[in-house]
């Protein structure tokens, strides 16, 4: 393979050299080995003695320990030293569907060991009896490649007996091992997050390319990197593994593999999906011996660059109860924005002194992004003031006000005030009313490759909770009547506005009586003409649509576009998106723009479930609504991202306070009412033209099925 990560130890040693004061201690050589030599006396009259982990800890201070103590240090650390056989209980029935699998999967395994085919077979039926066991007793299935067999190699190259190859494997799989390392598994949701955290550039490229986690780091968290490891490497990576005790390093340790090839992964842009996942499952193959005790050390400094409330949050992603799963967690993460902080860990973080910590650590600058009215009646004192309403109503004095932000902010560390902190943190009132332009703030963010950024868990209302007994003290111009939590009636309840788009146009007076005529006293023949339509009048450009899109037919009389503040968002039962996500294909936007058939273009800006506002076009034809979505890696092409036939519009809604930020929702109208079952939100200038272009066309179809 072209292009391989450096194999001459320097790679990881130059990227460590770089992060702020890792490296100032560093011993020479020389020292270096007098302290070897030291640790093993010491090791040795501990080991006799019968010691215990937290001696071993400090006898071994995180380095690579002698071969010859190798296995008692790894059992002690483990904690399975002097534990009893626990494979006694075992009944010996080799019955598992798989059995034949495992078997066949054992022995190829074994035949990679350089052992006497005596030796061989031992090994085998060992193996076989340690999983079967440990599947018959757990109730799991085994698969090929999970990274089972790995995991014991590591055990067996320590000649262990049965009954400690056993007990070390069940401890290492209960506290080091993800209990799910499936696609949509927490464990790969946590660790985008934490890319997305320190290397959003890197984590937004991969994640254009459709790259997940799972593609690639399945079996480095499967295996802790003994399915692509050297054995060497494993026992040196290992060693410090169990002395750490930390189940959430083999996170960081992935994102020192990712974060030292980000230059290697960004510069295959020509490559597809497949090529990229080749590419950096290949990385851990070059590690050597060398490097793991740098590569080990970069990990644990960003793991102290990391915010730590997502430990206790996300802990039940490690040990083999299934009492503690908690469904609610998978789903949060994978549709969290970017990883988020309890107000707990934000509160104790920033009130430590700044000589205190020496820099190190995380320090956040909380960034309130409430309404200013929510924001003056009560606040953290330490907290910058950022109206997320900016965004959307005022632009440029967004932008403005994001430069006093990060000027604030650069103050704020040169002062070493408590306010001062590199680590953005974003917080919210609570409330999905304000927090979903919240959500497009952190976009923001994010989309400038902004490193560091997070948001406060539950935003100002967590807050308050926290502050209850102090809240005079806690917060700055604290007011129980203006304060939404004290008072939530105090709440500003905006005023909802609902406007027939009819009331744009000279023939908007007929719209609704013409949708009532048509479909209360042809409902049976309605559906049959409007398909027929959509069928025969289906331009060149429309082919790719499927059956599934095509939808019903209006039906009763339910106005099609309101002006009003989404009051009814209840109702998004479907996904919000593309309906046709997967097939989607590359085309020429200027060649797209001048088709015959394309009848209204409009640019604008996608807003996807997360916040972020992509570059897009709408384009309206006879029948459909084009949704394209620009390429940021090829210049003037766009991705197909949606084909939507006007007749499965069936509500379009904008802000009253965003005129310009407009919704499209997708389904059906019948006797039971409207089913919504997907939407687009975009923001388009001049919103009032487009929706009235895009209107008039529902309007011709249904003169073409009146007559």
């Amino acid at each position: 393979m072209e292009n391989k990560v450096q194999k001459d130890g320097k790679y990881f040693k130059s990227i460590f050299e770089n992060s702020t004061n890792v490296n100032e201690d560093a011993c020479t050589l020389e020292k270096r080995e007098e302290n070897a030599a030291e640790m093993h006396r010491e090791l040795e009259e501990a080991l006799i003695e019968g010691c215990d982990f937290g001696a071993l800890r400090n006898i071994c201070k995180g380095r690579k320990v002698p071969d010859k103590f190798r296995s008692q240090i790894w059992k002690i650390c483990l904690n399975v030293a002097g534990k009893g056989d626990s494979l006694d209980s075992f009944d010996g029935i080799f019955d598992m569907t798989e059995q034949d699998t495992l078997r066949t999967d054992s022995k190829d395994f074994i035949d990679k060991f350089n052992n006497s085919e005596e030796e061989k077979l031992s090994l085998v039926s060992d193996l076989e009896s340690v999983i079967t066991f440990y599947c018959k007793s757990r109730d799991l299935t085994y698969t090929s490649g999970n990274g089972w067999l790995d995991i014991l190699g590591a055990f067996i190259a320590l000649n262990l007996e049965r009954s400690d190859l056993y007990n070390c494997f069940y401890a290492v799989m209960s506290k080091y091992i993800p209990r799910d390392c499936k696609k949509d598994s927490k464990a790969f949701s946590l660790f985008r997050l934490l890319l997305l955290y320190h290397d959003p550039e890197l984590c937004n490229f991969l994640d254009t390319k459709r790259v997940t986690p799972d593609c690639y780091a399945r079996l480095w968290l499967g295996s802790l990197f003994t399915n692509s490891c050297t054995l060497s490497v494993v026992q040196a990576m290992w060693d410090i593994y169990v002395q750490q005790g930390d189940p959430f390093l083999v996170f960081f340790l992935s994102l020192v593999i990712l974060i030292n090839a980000r230059e290697h992964i960004l510069a295959l842009t020509e490559e597809g999906k497949q090529a990229i996942i080749t590419n950096i499952s290949s990385f851990p193959c070059q590690l050597e011996a060398d490097d793991v005790e740098d590569f080990c050390t970069l990990a644990q400094y960003y793991a102290s660059k990391t915010p730590q409330s997502f430990r206790r949050e996300y802990q039940s992603i490690f040990g083999l109860s299934i009492a503690n799963i908690r469904n609610d967690e998978a789903a949060s993460l994978s549709q969290a924005l970017c990883l988020p902080v309890s107000m707990s860990e934000l509160l104790q973080t920033n009130q430590q002194s700044v000589t205190t910590t020496d820099g190190e650590g995380v320090r956040f600058f909380v960034v309130d992004c409430r309404p200013a009215e929510q924001y003056n009646s009560g606040h953290l004192p330490i907290a910058f003031h950022l109206d997320a309403n900016l965004l959307l109503e005022q632009p440029t004095e967004f932008s403005q006000a994001v430069k006093a932000l990060f000027a604030a902010q650069q103050q704020a560390i040169k002062a070493q005030s408590l306010a001062g902190g590199e680590h953005l943190c974003f917080m919210g009132s609570g409330r999905e009313e304000e927090d979903q332009y919240v959500h497009m703030v952190v976009a923001h963010f994010l989309q400038r490759k902004s490193q560091y950024v997070s948001m406060a868990a539950k935003g100002f209302s967590s807050l308050h909770q926290l502050l209850s007994d102090d809240l005079n003290s806690g917060l700055t111009g604290h007011d129980n009547k203006r304060c939404i939590v004290c008072t939530p009636e105090a709440a500003q309840k905006e005023v909802e506005i609902t406007e027939d788009l009819t009331n744009h146009n000279e023939r908007g007076a007929s719209f609704m009586n013409k949708l009532t005529s048509t479909f209360k006293s042809k409902s049976a023949t309605v559906k049959e003409k409007m398909i027929d339509f959509i069928k025969n009048e289906q331009p060149p450009i429309d082919r790719h649509v499927s059956s599934h899109d095509t939808g019903k037919p209006y039906r009763g009389v339910k106005p099609v576009f309101t002006i009003n503040d989404d009051e009814d968002d209840g109702d998004e039962v479907g996904s919000f998106g593309s309906s046709d996500d997967e097939r989607r294909e590359i085309i020429h936007i200027e060649t797209w723009l001048k088709k015959s058939d394309v009848k209204y273009s409009y640019q604008c800006q996608e807003v996807n479930e997360n916040g972020y506002m992509v570059p897009s076009y709408l384009l309206v034809t006879n029948s459909h609504l084009y949704i394209l979505r620009e390429t940021s890696h090829k210049p003037g092409f766009a991705l197909i991202q949606g084909r939507r036939p006007l007749n499965t519009i069936v509500k379009i809604t904008s802000k009253k306070r965003h005129p310009e930020l407009i919704t499209f929702r997708y389904g059906t109208l019948n006797d039971d009412g409207m089913k919504i079952e997907s939407l687009n939100r975009f923001i388009i200038p001049k919103a009032g033209d487009a929706t009235k272009s895009i209107k008039m066309q529902i309007m011709k179809v249904l003169d073409a099925l009146s007559t």
